[in-house]
């Protein structure tokens, strides 16, 4: 049976109780100490058991690997954790943008590495992506495993002074407030004022409001922007609660992630990231203004919702803005014509304001 590890204190709790340690998978665990030693004297051998990344003494690997057991070493080269078994904050990610500026921060550096030619071309470089994307899904199904989420899809074009920034931040924060936990994209405009009016816990959103609204947007200077966002979130407050993931990709790096998420699941892959962003969200799907990437979105949530079993429950899909949707990019002819005779028909809404979507949503509660 598999079975994870994630730190040192897990392993010797694991390792009380344990007869085999077949199946076992340590993924980041600090070996340089007792932790280390305990493993080794465990068992004669260690078929099945397999270390992902982690500090592993070299004498201690060569060990290991000589009695059975399967070793990925980290890459203190990479910008990113190949093998992390959590989701990121946002400090974190923009650690060291005081006073160093945006490209000193760990986001900036991995998607450098990410766009330069020979890492994209390297497949040690590819395989490594593919490991963090993989641990960052299993970190994010972790993180929503038995809550009830909403996506709320827009583009990253709409402004912090916009009347529907704020607007979009209102709905997020009453959702949230209702108990469910608000997915994003987790970038700018439409997915950052969700993931900032979510993330409310003090009642002072309109004062954080204007204060984003000073640096209306990410252009041209991503560092000023995501300063004046850590200032607006310390009115917002902090707390254990999950009320909101953003969910953004390296693939789209000119896009910063915004920092009001309470985490944030980030992927290099963005095939996969609009894959774990749409399948998490299970009670709803908001679609505000966007162009050719929330279009995507609309109809790749679609596609489920199509082919579900009879007895497979489904999330509403509601998109906001009537001539956005039925004139500029008319998407609601088509979704109504595969949605003829099928069950999410009457799953499918079309409304003009984010308080309509609104009621909508909290009518499933």
């Amino acid at each position: 049976m598999l079975r994870e590890i994630h730190s040192a204190a897990e392993l010797d709790e694991a390792l009380d109780g344990s007869v085999s340690l077949d199946g076992f998978r340590l993924q980041n665990v600090d070996l340089s100490g007792s932790a280390g030693t305990r493993l080794r004297e465990a068992a004669d051998r260690f078929d099945g058991l397999v270390v992902l990344g982690g500090q592993v003494p070299g004498d201690l690997a060569m060990d290991l690997t000589r009695r059975g057991a399967i070793i990925f070493p980290a890459d203190p080269g990479a910008p990113v954790d190949a093998y992390r078994h959590a989701l990121y904050s946002p400090t974190e990610l923009y650690d060291g943008l005081e006073p160093s500026g945006y490209e000193a921060t760990p986001d900036a550096r991995a998607y450098t590495w990410f766009g330069d030619c020979a890492a994209r071309h390297d497949a040690y470089a590819t395989a490594l992506r593919a490991l963090h994307d993989d641990s960052m899904r299993d970190a994010l199904q972790e993180a929503l495993d038995g809550r009830r989420t909403v996506g709320i899809m827009g583009g990253h074009a709409m402004s912090r002074d916009e009347a529907a920034f704020l607007e979009i931040a209102h709905l997020a924060r009453r959702l949230a407030e209702a108990g469910l936990v608000v997915l994003t994209g987790g970038g700018p405009g439409a997915m950052e004022a969700a993931n900032l009016g979510a993330a409310d816990r003090t009642g002072r959103l309109d004062e954080a409001l204007d204060v984003v609204a000073q640096v209306p947007s990410f252009r041209p200077d991503i560092g000023a922007w995501a300063s004046a966002g850590f200032r607006a979130k310390e009115l917002l407050g902090s707390g254990d609660d999950l009320r909101s993931v953003g969910i953004p990709t390296w693939f789209y790096g000119h896009e910063p992630p915004n920092v009001f998420g309470d985490a944030i699941a980030k992927y290099f892959s963005n095939a996969l990231r609009e894959d774990d962003l749409l399948a998490g969200s299970n009670d709803a799907v908001v679609v505000l203004e966007g162009a050719a990437g929330t279009v995507q979105e609309i109809f790749q949530s679609v596609t489920p919702l199509y082919y579900a079993p009879d007895d497979a429950p489904l999330p509403d899909l509601v998109l906001v803005g009537q001539r956005q949707w039925t004139e500029k990019v008319p998407v609601w002819p088509a979704l109504t014509a595969l949605s003829e005779g099928k069950r999410f028909a009457e799953h499918l809404h079309l409304v003009e304001t984010p308080g309509e979507a609104l009621d909508i949503v909290l009518a499933r509660a």
